[in-house]
């Protein structure tokens, strides 16, 4: 057997679950993301990933502006799904959405509940230097990402992986946890478990004004910051360079050994002094340039000990 579904997501770490539900011979009514988007030099509009995914597999895709409507409620009923998959959506579903699915709207979310609900789960676990984190299925309600979980899976976070690295190695994950979830509610056998009250955070989403790097922080707490917005926003410093400051975005680095004030280049490999201890960036973007190797950078624009960034 097989359940009836709608599908709503938008981003790529939507698409393996959408992927797995298929292969695992779930029908997939119909799928839900946000409308198309002008991207690019052209500024062509430019389908979602799940749009994408969804066009190819031949799933009839909708993109409504607002869940709110009785017109888009009643859209919505027509399908007659059995349950629906939230992944990423990015639009809040009203109660009476909520309510319609006979058995409920069960959504994947990034990080170990109730830590971190909201917006930002992986930027923020990254960040906030924690050492562990994972994706859950919880049987939404209308409050953030405070239904009761149905099933988790755990994955640690090391001082190398940027929010990139996070994202790529929870995505796959998501997905065969979801379809798991999804065959023991197909089975009547899904057990649900509030949420402890205790613990509760918030992943706010990135405003870019916290992209600064704050060099008078201790240099885990430095690199920590950098990798958790790594690729985009982007930790970014400024640097002087042929007598012009210039913005650098440093997107990947590691701790590296040395003392200095905070902001000073230690030596001709990108070591730069922080409260305490070393960061050493291994790779870096200029404004308007593309990412490249610390190495590639230094060839081109050569620095010396002492160099501050600032």
């Amino acid at each position: 057997m097989s359940l009836r579904l709608i599908f709503m997501g938008t981003p790529d770490f939507a698409v393996p679950t959408l992927l797995e539900l298929v292969a695992h011979g779930h029908e997939i009514a119909a799928v839900y993301t946000r409308a198309a988007k002008p991207a690019g030099r052209g500024m062509k509009l430019q389908p979602t990933p799940v749009e994408i995914e969804a066009t190819r597999l031949r799933i009839p895709v909708l993109t409504p502006a607002t869940l709110k409507t009785p017109e888009a409620l009643e859209a919505f009923r027509a399908y007659q799904a059995d349950a629906a998959v939230v992944v990423a959506y990015g639009m809040i579903l009203p109660q009476a959405i909520l309510d319609t699915p006979t058995l409920g709207c069960f959504n994947l979310h990034a990080s170990l509940l109730p830590r971190w609900r909201g917006a930002a789960p992986i930027n923020r676990a990254i960040m906030a230097g924690d050492t562990e984190t994972g994706v859950m299925v919880m049987k939404m309600d209308i409050g953030l990402d405070t239904g009761d979980v149905a099933m988790a899976e755990r994955l640690a976070i090391t001082d190398a992986m940027t929010a990139a690295d996070l994202h790529d190695a929870l995505a796959p994950l998501g997905g065969d946890l979801m379809v798991r979830a999804i065959g023991a509610l197909e089975r009547g056998r899904l057990q649900l478990t509030p949420q402890s009250t205790e613990g509760v955070t918030y992943a706010a989403k990135i405003d870019k004004a916290e992209a600064r790097i704050d060099w008078n922080k201790p240099a885990r707490e430095v690199l920590r910051h950098i990798h958790g917005l790594s690729p985009f926003p982007g930790a970014w410093c400024e640097l002087v360079i042929d007598g012009e400051p210039a913005r650098i975005k440093i997107l990947r680095g590691e701790i590296a050994g040395g003392s200095g004030a905070p902001g000073d280049l230690l030596d001709d490999r990108l070591a730069v002094a922080c409260r305490q201890g070393a960061l050493r960036i291994l790779e870096l973007q200029r404004a308007g340039k593309g990412a490249m190797k610390a190495e590639e950078f230094l060839r081109g624009t050569p620095l010396k000990a002492g160099t501050r960034f600032s």
